[in-house]
């Protein structure tokens, strides 16, 4: 059953993933093009130094390949990791969280998983198109950004065995509150001790930069909510199967 799991999982990913990258395709490409159209006119320079001459780096990939197939192939890879990652969850949680439906355990896995590993992640730390923020501080970006994400995923799995246990003692409504207050209480904390990231200059168009991350939102609550309902689904499926053979 977990290979069953795992395949679909994997296959609910990869369905997720041809959704997302049509989202993204359509709503967030054009604001990619208006940042990059502004970083070759000269609107915004990466250095932020006026007295620093403009790099001129080599394309190692087309702009057209960029946004068709390395943007496919980056986000069905993606869909396809995440929709495997999510079938272990399941297989762990399912029958744990009460006497819940498949399909109902795999939409709250993914919600959880939604808000622990991009929502929250992206409050604090949003996503910034191309043409903006300085090539030299990528890799310390990078870290802080990965960094957030790891504590608040181990925030949000602390939460959830801590509140299942609550909820066994206090009911599942006050183990819920409890739990969330606990994970909210310390991403709050880690959230305010993480140094503050913004390299956004104020010449910069507000309106593509609301686009960008608007579109970036809409991508991922797509691919997630894609994959939780077709995930859930199949699993239903699978385990109903199971359910009908056993009988």
């Amino acid at each position: 059953m977990m290979k069953t799991l795992l395949v679909r999982g994997m296959l609910a990913g990869l369905i997720a993933g041809v959704l997302a990258f049509g989202f993204a395709y359509a709503f967030g490409e054009p604001s990619v093009n208006a940042a990059i159209g502004l970083e070759e006119a000269g609107g915004h320079a990466h250095s932020h130094d006026a007295s620093a001459p403009p790099s001129e780096e080599e394309e190692l990939v087309p702009r057209d390949i960029q946004s068709t197939l390395g943007l496919l192939a980056g986000v069905l890879v993606y869909g396809v990791a995440i929709g495997g990652l999510l079938s272990l969850a399941f297989a762990f949680a399912q029958g744990r969280l009460g006497s819940l439906r498949p399909r109902l355990t795999a939409l709250l896995l993914t919600a959880g998983a939604f808000t622990v590993v991009f929502l929250v992640p992206f409050l604090k730390y949003p996503a910034n198109p191309p043409a903006v923020g300085r090539p030299g501080t990528i890799g310390a970006r990078t870290e802080l950004y990965f960094g957030f994400v790891a504590v608040s995923l181990l925030a949000g799995i602390f939460a959830t065995v801590f509140g299942r246990k609550l909820a066994d003692r206090l009911g599942a409504w006050n183990g819920f509150l409890l739990a969330a207050a606990g994970y909210l209480a310390v991403i709050g904390v880690v959230a305010w001790l993480m140094p503050v990231v913004d390299e956004v200059p104020a010449t910069f168009p507000a309106s593509t930069l609301w686009s960008f991350r608007t579109a970036s939102v809409g991508t991922q609550v797509t691919l997630w909510l894609a994959l939780g309902l077709a995930f859930g689904a199949f699993a239903e499926k699978a385990l109903g199967r199971r359910t009908t053979v056993t009988a």
